[in-house]
């Protein structure tokens, strides 16, 4: 399963710079105002706090968590596959599709895979004392489940359980950090990448309780000194919060609309975050129309259960919607 789209290597094949390709394959948050921080002497030159205090404390602070059950790792993926690793089950169930670096850390981990098909298979049972791996809200599909169900069906099985919340925040959605102290197996991994709007900063964390936080293994100074004041400074900005959900309940209207309108799709799907899981039988020739104008698409061939009638659209701006829909109007 292959992780996303890769905009240099198309830049490589339309022979052009990267910055020069529209990147709707991309779902990290559209709205990134200019950062108010600048890297000083301090940051390159002095060794940072290696418990990193001070961003725990406002994740503390924003996550309604205790700094004790936080883990922090050099982004969201880095965090997967040494949760992973750590876990001694060997048998993992996928509620899949999902994001494939849950499959490529659970082989590096020598686990038994099972994949669980959420679109038709739902509540299957995996079996007890096994590891169960859900994406909320889900990609591709980017559809939010009550899980509170499928959630006391795993606690009667005594599993492990890795709930992945990094879409979580785009809309007005329920975690389950509630649950990490009630459910001692239970484990939420946090990309703060993607509604933050910061890609290049490379931070993800694992929340559960105090006590399987202390059995995790993090690397020595494994973050950025840049990275965590710039995460601190994004974290503690209620403008910015304030001013993307905003601005994602109108772009994600503005788009649906475009894609509804093109009469191109068969089905779109309805979700509940900043992106939209189309199917239509002439996606690939939608994918390389739009390749030519400079605009790239997430094909979905690779996530399970799905083929080359799939494409993925991120939520952008109004001025790259209408680069969109403009080449939507041009494709016959």
């Amino acid at each position: 399963m292959k992780h996303g789209a890769n905009i240099y290597k198309y830049a490589k094949k339309l022979q052009c710079r990267a910055d020069k390709i529209i990147d709707f394959s991309s779902n990290i948050n559209s709205y990134h105002p200019n950062i108010s921080i600048t890297p000083t002497n301090d940051m390159l030159v002095k060794y940072a706090d290696t418990n990193y205090s001070k961003l725990k404390n406002t994740i503390s602070n924003k996550y309604k968590i205790k700094t004790s059950q936080i883990a922090l790792y050099n982004g969201a993926t880095s965090a997967i596959f040494e949760l992973i690793k750590s876990l001694k089950e060997k048998r993992v169930y996928l509620y899949a599709p999902l994001y494939g670096e849950y499959e490529k850390a659970s082989v590096e981990s020598n686990k038994k895979i099972f994949k669980i098909n959420r679109f038709n298979s739902l509540n299957t049972k995996p079996k007890k004392n096994s590891i169960v791996i859900f994406v909320n809200p889900s990609t591709p599909d980017g559809k939010y489940y009550d899980l509170e169900k499928l959630f006391g069906m795993w606690e009667k099985r005594n599993c492990t359980v890795i709930l992945d919340e990094s879409f979580l925040e785009f809309e007005e959605l329920k975690s389950f950090r509630d649950k990490i102290n009630p459910y001692k197996k239970l484990y939420i991994i946090q990309s703060f990448s993607k509604f933050n709007s910061c890609a290049g900063v490379r931070i993800g964390a694992i929340f559960s309780n105090t006590k399987n936080i202390k059995k995790l293994k993090t690397p020595i100074w494994n973050l950025s000194s840049f990275d965590v004041e710039f995460l601190r400074d994004r974290l503690d900005d209620v403008s910015f919060v304030k001013r993307s959900k905003k601005l994602h309940k109108m772009h994600k209207k503005e788009l649906l609309k475009i894609l509804q309108n093109s009469k191109l799709f068969d089905k779109i799907y309805e979700n509940d975050s900043n992106f939209f899981l189309t199917k239509s039988t002439k996606a690939k020739e939608i994918f390389k129309h739009l390749l030519k104008e400079k605009i790239l698409v997430r094909t979905c061939e690779s996530f399970d259960f799905l083929d080359d009638t799939y494409l993925r659209f991120g939520v952008k701006d109004s001025y790259l919607h209408n680069k969109l829909k403009k080449a939507f109007n041009e494709f016959s």
